[in-house]
């Protein structure tokens, strides 16, 4: 299926994807206040970042920059909206008149999706008039945030079934739509999930919006509908022959759920069919597997399948995985769709620029707090590679050459005396521009692009950035004139405000 803005504004899914009050009540009122005083043509550029990895990850796998893309696209403020702002009593009619004629012509630079990114890394750099940008923080904060943690989230899900290896996975299907927080949620979150490694979701509208495989056969319900579990199974095979997957926790998996998808198994095979897997939706799932691939594998079923599900999570995983537990696939739904233990990502939305007398100037915004100083100017994020492995990152000034010398030494932008030297590397530049002055100029890929591309990207990480447990911390450094500038404007402001 083609991916292009054409066929996105057709989903519906993505009905309301440019509203012009998809946003916050303050960024209405920062704007309506540079119209009055006259500097809503000023430009300025600002970072959306984050500052800590989720889930005690080494990473995160940037997601969402498509629903950017669309948003900025179609943003608008309709008649309807304009008259609901009227209605606030906050606004004068001029300031609702220039909302009519609303567009986005900045430009963004983004990291394309599937992209591992780090702490304080941009993953996206927006420039254009402050009118604009201001207006927008809101909605591309709720894109990436989400997207990207979920996206997250399924990695380190699809990681935990192979140990630190990143192809031959068991297959993880993402069953969350009804834990879900609503409907978008749900449907951008098996997006994301797909992306970050899933190979299929039960979410059919999911499944129609973004060509993502589905899959899900009967529920404890059928067979309980009917008067006896072998009955139940006999009848949805008659229906799907093609597809026997039956569920064998209904009653006793080992004394009644395995044994009658044995026999009705045997029967397939002599309507030329064959029993294609089994379902565990509780106990104890390593134990259950293990007598079940034995009960399958003595009535010559050695290559059907066992699948389980029942609240699963990526340690519960991996430690079914450590075990031997002889599973197939895995079905998960609330830990994954609503990134359970870590529900927010925290992406931030920071000016680093902005026009005086002219020029645009670097801006800072310090914090008793460190984590929260920001890093100023007009930014690109370069990854370094050492025989096809990612070894680090150098956030520099934008104007800032790329360094191509044999030799290059990194220090820790907080712990100084922290160097790391690096020979005989590649270097690759991650932001890209997708809109220049209001045009988009990214060719956009498709879903099943994104995510060859996250798994390849994955690859290159080493397997201690990998780990899930206390993961090596990967390293990204300012570069020198980028720390020379942000030291000298932390002072400045301590003297400037004393």
């Amino acid at each position: 299926m083609p991916t292009t803005l054409q066929h996105l504004e057709t989903l519906p899914v993505y009905q309301q994807a440019g509203s012009g009050l998809l946003t916050d009540l303050y960024q209405l009122t920062m704007m309506y206040g540079y119209f009055k005083n006259h500097s809503m043509d000023k430009k300025a550029v600002f970072d959306l970042f984050f500052r800590v990895n989720p889930s005690g990850n080494g990473y995160v796998l940037a997601a969402g920059l498509e629903q950017v893309i669309l948003y900025l696209h179609q943003l608008r403020f309709t008649q309807v909206e304009i008259d609901y702002l009227r209605t606030l009593d906050r606004f004068d009619d001029s300031f609702l008149r220039e909302l009519e004629d609303f567009r986005f012509t900045g430009t963004l630079y983004a990291v394309p999706e599937g992209t591992p990114v780090f702490p304080f890394e941009p993953i996206l750099r927006v420039e254009g008039r402050i009118f604009e940008l201001q207006l927008i923080e809101s909605a591309l904060l709720c894109f990436i945030n989400h997207q990207s943690l979920i996206a997250t989230k399924a990695a380190r899900m699809v990681q935990a079934t192979k140990g630190l290896q990143i192809d031959e996975t068991h297959s993880i299907s993402e069953f969350g739509l009804r834990r879900a927080q609503n409907e978008s949620a749900a449907v951008f979150g098996a997006r994301a999930s797909y992306l970050g490694g899933c190979t299929s979701t039960s979410n059919v509208a999911a499944g129609m919006n973004f060509a993502i495989p589905v899959s899900g056969t009967q529920a404890h319900s059928w067979i309980q509908s009917f008067d006896s579990e072998r009955e139940a199974f006999e009848a949805y095979v008659q229906v799907y022959p093609d597809r026997a997957i039956l569920l064998v926790d209904t009653y006793d998996v080992l004394a009644s759920g395995v044994i009658n998808a044995i026999a009705v198994g045997k029967k397939l095979r002599e309507q030329g069919y064959d029993l294609l897997g089994v379902r565990i939706d509780s106990g104890d799932l390593a134990y259950l597997s293990k007598e079940t691939r034995k009960l399958l594998d003595a009535a010559g079923f050695k290559h059907t399948q066992i699948i389980v599900s029942d609240d699963l999570d990526e340690e519960t995983i991996r430690d079914l995985h450590l075990q031997g537990a002889p599973i197939d696939g895995y079905g998960v739904g609330t830990a994954l769709i609503t990134s359970k233990d870590w529900p927010a990502l925290g992406c931030v939305y920071k000016l680093c620029a902005t026009e005086k007398e002219g020029v645009l100037t670097p801006t800072i915004k310090v914090s008793e707090n460190p984590i929260k100083i920001t890093n100023p100017g007009k930014k690109k994020v370069v990854r370094f590679y050492v025989d096809g492995i990612a070894s680090a990152d150098l956030i520099m000034l934008d104007e800032e050459k790329i360094p191509t010398a044999e030799r290059v030494t990194l220090f820790d932008p907080v712990h100084t005396y922290k160097q790391k030297t690096l020979t005989t590397y590649t270097v690759k530049e991650l932001l890209v521009p997708i809109f220049t002055s209001g045009e988009l100029v990214y060719t956009l890929p498709t879903l099943d692009e994104i995510r060859a591309y996250a798994q390849e990207q994955l690859s290159t990480l080493s397997r201690e950035t990998l780990r899930q447990k206390n993961p090596h911390t990967y390293h990204v450094d300012l570069s020198y004139s980028l720390f020379e500038l942000k030291r000298k404007l932390v002072e400045k402001m301590r003297v400037n405000h004393q």
